[in-house]
């Protein structure tokens, strides 16, 4: 890691901070002399973004966007704030429609409160109002909140992330660990466009400088577009494992998640077959209108280039079967 430049006297709060995008934001704004508020709901467990920067520097706050008082706080003095709380399925008190529907809003009418310009929010490719999905609705609901609010924020939509402690990958790599079959749910048919987390959070940090056009919708994806099965041959080809990918239907994967989604930490949930039932790439609205990657003059990874970074503890022999596939 870098060391840390020195401080530059501004500050900017980061909801979300301690999750998979937020640690590589905070990096990054580290790195450039910021000092960093990382609103989050349990301070206690973000202590491991600490060693992202210099003492002090990046400060974990207890802050909800359900709460409009511990977001007030969260964002005093700040010169830019950037959302990116979400959640892949309910629990407790976090729902789909606070935290997602209205919770951006919130944040959006306080950065507004307070005179605070620079507003950045993390939604996601799919997001439509019309969209069997709530997952996707309350997205879509949540972009509109922020817009009205404040119509000059940066509002990003990345295709599946990747990389490290990622969602995706990880998942299925544990999965080939343990079974001797994969499930392609709907056929596998359904297309993403894998983006690295390192090139969002990059998007994400120079658009809290003002580095990025505001008042707009990005769509990121990487530089190339996979099937469900071509990414997980892609993956078994890099833990260097064989493994049967076996169809699901979306009515047999619907049941199945109907029991799975009961679990403490779903591996399945019905609204997640739903959302596989529609692509998930960047559309050609945004590739003509340059609110992508080009647009904002990022060169995105390659999966081919990321994935053999972390997913070789799936490997037979784990790490040590690296120095093998770096010969095959």
């Amino acid at each position: 890691m870098k060391m840390a430049q020195a401080l530059n006297g501004k500050l900017i709060t980061v909801f979300g901070g301690s999750g998979f995008i937020g640690r590589h934001v905070i990096r990054i704004l580290a790195e450039r002399g910021y000092s960093i508020r990382a609103a989050v709901r349990r301070p206690e467990l973000a202590e491991h973004l600490q060693p992202l920067g210099a003492v002090g520097q990046i400060m974990p706050v207890a802050a909800s966007v359900r709460n409009k008082k511990s977001v007030e706080r969260a964002v005093e003095g700040a010169c830019a704030v950037i959302n990116l709380v979400g959640i892949l399925y309910e629990t407790g008190a976090q729902k789909f429609d606070s935290v997602q529907a209205k919770g951006p809003g919130v944040v959006a009418e306080v950065c507004k409160e307070q005179g605070i310009d620079t507003f950045v929010h993390v939604s996601a490719i799919g997001a439509d109002e019309n969209s069997p999905a709530v997952y996707a609705k309350t997205k879509a609901a949540g972009e509109k909140a922020v817009l009205e609010a404040m119509p000059n924020a940066v509002i990003f939509r990345p295709s599946i992330v990747f990389g490290p402690d990622d969602d995706f990958f990880n998942r299925f790599g544990s999965m080939a660990q343990l079974f001797p079959a994969l499930p392609l749910i709907g056929g596998g048919h359904t297309k993403f466009q894998p983006v690295y987390v390192g090139d969002v959070a990059l998007a994400i940090a120079n658009a809290a400088e003002n580095k990025v056009e505001t008042g707009k919708i990005y769509e990121l994806g990487g530089p190339q577009v996979a099937t469900f099965k071509e990414c997980l041959q892609l993956m078994m080809n890099v833990i260097l494992r064989k493994r049967m990918l076996v169809s699901l239907p979306f009515l047999m994967a619907r049941i199945q998640a109907k029991f799975l989604q009961m679990l403490p930490k779903p591996m399945l949930t019905v609204d997640q077959v739903n959302l596989l039932k529609s692509d998930n790439i960047v559309s050609k609205e945004a590739q003509a209108e340059k609110r992508t990657f080009e647009g904002l003059g990022i060169e995105p990874h390659s999966m081919e280039a990321i994935l053999p970074t972390y997913l070789d503890k799936f490997r037979p022999r784990g790490q040590y079967d690296s120095q093998n596939a770096a010969k095959s």
